[in-house]
């Protein structure tokens, strides 16, 4: 059903249209990912060059996002997302790009997708909105099968009719949202290559958000907030923590050479070490590496280590190890990396046993130079959440400071 609803978009633009004349592809474009019964949309700006060459870059609210492996063939586009192991496959029609939106690493996870030429991923009916969401929200997200919640914050600031912000959640932030109100509605979106969030909500008589949560292809909670400048949640650095009976980390890996590694190395002794528990898949995670990359870069000289421990989609090294390479080439990353396992959470804990639970991807673990745990950080609001993300460097370089002073 989902292959013939797919070709029949095809069908209409293409087979019923007119003969086609030459599209402009250098523009601003409006994404529409149909998921759930509904539309995310999202931001593109393509840049096609006399040469032939053709780049492209998400954009969401302050974010962009560089794509630069576009393949043209003909009258289709083959358009790689970033580092993921996902791709968006068009025809090129008259006005519009139709196909098909991939994740190669999941199973059947095929999604329809048009482009057409715009500016604004939500058009608004109203020159003026009547609800005032900004601010500070303690959030509720309700599963609907187990009724399991999840406490979050979200923080939003309005002009106007438009609105951007993000949630913070135990495990990390919801990235850069972008949308507007309408009346006493408001709709958010964003896109980065894997994650494709659709949140709505409406203002009730009481001033408090019931609002739905769509993302991707199945994944669905409902949320409701109410205001409260004072919302907070758990500290990331005691979620996470060594089980009873366990005083350190221990580990043997391999790195992309298939030869182990461990914390018992030389290369290690008498450093600060930092071990992030990450994947490629994971656009918090590359949040969080393109952070630390950066730090490293400026500190490495200073006796200091980063391991990543990388837990891909597929229990494949070869296919581990291509994701991995992709991503140090992309952000130019100088650290070690490992392949740890996979990305189901209950596997990944099985490869640390001395963590009460891996819950959240990434997670970051320092090591002082006596080879003592320091703490956990779990999660990582990134920069997408403003000031919480402002807060956590300045956190990390005092705490770098004095463990590299030492």
């Amino acid at each position: 059903m989902k292959n013939f609803y797919v070709l029949s978009i095809f069908f209409l633009i293409f087979a019923c249209s007119p003969e086609k004349e030459k599209l402009e592809l250098s523009g601003k474009w409006i994404g529409e990912i149909s998921m759930q019964g509904k539309t995310m949309p999202f931001e593109m700006q393509i840049q096609e060059e006399e040469e032939g060459a053709i780049t492209a870059i998400i954009i969401n609210g302050e974010e962009e996002i560089m794509l630069d492996e576009i393949e043209k063939k003909n009258d289709s586009l083959h358009i790689p997302l970033h580092i993921f192991d996902i791709t968006i496959d068009v025809y090129i029609g008259n006005n519009v790009l139709a196909g098909t939106y991939t994740k190669h690493y999941e199973k059947n996870y095929v999604l329809p997708i048009t482009f057409h030429k715009g500016d604004t991923r939500f058009k608004s009916d109203s020159n003026e909105a009547t609800a005032d969401f900004s601010g500070k929200w303690e959030v509720t997200f309700i599963e609907p099968k187990e009724q399991d919640t999840t406490e979050a914050v979200g923080i939003f600031e309005q002009n106007g009719e438009d609105i951007k912000g993000t949630f913070l959640t135990p495990l990390g932030d919801y990235r850069y949202l972008v949308g507007i109100a309408e009346g006493n509605q408001m709709k958010l979106s964003t896109f980065d290559g894997n994650h494709a969030f659709l949140f709505e909500a409406e203002m009730q008589a009481d001033n408090t958000l019931k609002g739905e949560f769509f993302s991707g292809k199945d994944w669905y909670e409902s949320w409701t907030a109410f205001k409260n400048e004072d919302a907070e949640l758990p500290h990331p650095d005691s979620l996470t923590y060594l089980k009873k009976g366990y005083d350190n980390i221990y580990f043997s890996f391999p790195n992309l050479q298939g030869e182990k590694v461990s914390l018992t190395d030389e290369k290690y002794q008498n450093k600060v070490v930092i071990v992030q528990i990450f994947g490629t898949w994971c656009p918090n995670c590359m949040d969080e590496t393109k952070f630390l990359t950066k730090w490293y870069d400026e500190n490495k000289d200073r006796g200091v280590e980063i391991i990543g421990l990388a837990y891909e989609a597929k229990d494949d090294f070869e296919y581990a190890k291509s994701r991995v390479e992709k991503m140090i080439r992309k952000y130019d990353v100088k650290y070690d990396f490992l392949i740890a396992g996979t990305n189901d959470k209950e596997e990944a804990s099985k490869t640390l046993p001395m963590l009460n639970s891996v819950i959240s991807f990434p997670t970051m673990i320092i090591i002082d130079k006596n080879g003592e745990l320091v703490n956990i950080h779990t999660g990582f609001n990134g920069p997408g959440t403003g000031k919480y993300y402002e807060e956590f460097v300045e956190d990390f370089n005092v705490k770098m400071g004095s463990l590299l002073s030492e």
